[in-house]
């Protein structure tokens, strides 16, 4: 199973990141986040980043333009789109050789249908916009894309995720943190209940 850790924005973040090897790290470019980041500084924190590990950019109806610029930069590996970015605003980044994952609020089996059916790279299921909540996983149990899964995932609850749901991979922000910094011993206990090390 893969792991993000999503929202970096210290040096000391990456350093964790380096030594626990995710298979990626979230930037976030939306200024209404508590972990915004600007490019400037997600640049820097790329040149520290291991090369194994992908850099994701998290946007919210972000100008495309803006999107394919830190792609084309080699700040970010994929584009994880989080407001109403259409198949047209999709496609256009794929064209241009961007991954794309597309984020979708799972509240019911219609909201599954709708994210099984994107034409993204990569999906992401959560809550709602990184509030740290969990949805009714029950709903996942015919549910047969890769996913990344989001939403409330802590040191507490993931073991549970590895065993029953099984995602494609797990997004993980606020649930190793502590007073909304990343914290190194949270990430690590997360960490070890995905891979059992």
């Amino acid at each position: 199973m893969k792991v993000k850790f999503c929202g970096l924005t210290r040096e000391e973040d990456i350093e964790y990141a380096n030594e626990l090897m995710p298979e990626y790290i979230g930037f976030v470019f939306w200024e209404k986040s508590s972990r915004n980041i600007t490019p400037e500084k997600a640049k820097d924190l790329r040149g520290e980043l291991h090369p194994d590990i992908k850099a994701v950019g998290v946007f919210v109806n972000e100008d495309m333009e803006n999107v394919l610029e830190l792609y084309k930069q080699g700040i970010i590996d994929v584009a994880q789109l989080h407001g109403n970015e259409d198949d047209i605003y999709i496609k256009k980044l794929q064209k241009q050789g961007v991954p794309i994952i597309k984020t979708y609020k799972i509240k019911s089996k219609d909201d599954l249908k709708l994210a099984a059916d994107s034409i993204a790279d990569y999906i992401l299921l959560d809550a709602g916009m990184g509030q740290g909540k969990t949805f009714n996983w029950d709903l996942l149990e015919t549910f047969n894309r890769k996913y990344f899964l989001a939403g409330g995932l802590d040191t507490e609850n993931i073991t549970e995720v590895v065993e029953r749901i099984k995602p494609y991979a797990v997004d993980v922000s606020s649930g190793i943190e502590v007073g909304g910094k990343k914290n190194q011993l949270k990430m690590r206990e997360f960490m070890k209940a995905v891979r059992g090390q």
